[in-house]
């Protein structure tokens, strides 16, 4: 009997899935997709904080983490039809231990106006997640209370990961190297 109950699973802890009005299929009003088993969600930058607070309510605690795409050489890639691709796309996992469940969001985020809300007042540990997409990606996180450089030095120009980045203008520099003052 209580291996039975073992393998029951609780209603609450499943996930809601609706079918929008094209054949998209949607989760909290968003479009996903599927990925080696795992759901991903595409909201838009305005869906974003309220899809992220309700995945947070529905047990997605833990915030595994935050990074970001530079598709400026390779635009394609597999999105909902319903998504408008953009240069840059945020990518956040999520991860719920009771429903012992993974959840990643794609966010796309224009060239023009690379600034997405930040998610460090329901994820405190994505403090220093969004810093470093900001330092490499240069992708600016509204309301994040240090929003500094983590990994470059503070006078770097720049945002290395992005592919419009100049490969090669530094030189190489190594510890007592001849002429190394």
């Amino acid at each position: 009997m209580a291996e039975e109950r073992d393998h029951e699973e609780d209603p609450s802890d499943q996930i809601e899935l609706n079918t929008g009005t094209s054949d998209e299929e949607l989760l909290y009003e968003v479009p996903m997709s599927e990925s080696r088993g795992q759901k991903v969600l595409h909201p838009t930058r305005d869906q974003y904080l309220e899809t992220i607070t309700k995945l947070s309510e529905d047990g997605f605690k833990v915030c595994i983490d935050v990074t970001a795409v530079d598709y400026l050489e390779n635009p394609e890639r597999d999105i909902p039809r319903s998504i408008s691709p953009e240069r840059f796309e945020v990518v956040i996992n999520l991860l719920s231990h009771k429903k012992k469940e993974r959840v990643r969001m794609r966010i796309q985020i224009p060239e023009t106006d690379p600034v997405i809300p930040s998610i460090f007042d329901l994820y405190p540990g994505s403090e220093a997640l969004e810093r470093e997409v900001f330092d490499l990606f240069g992708i600016e996180f509204e309301g994040h209370p240090d929003l500094t450089r983590i990994l470059m030095p503070e006078n770097w120009n720049g945002h290395p990961l992005r592919k419009d980045y100049d490969v090669g203008g530094i030189p190489v520099q190594f510890k007592n190297a001849p002429g190394a003052g």
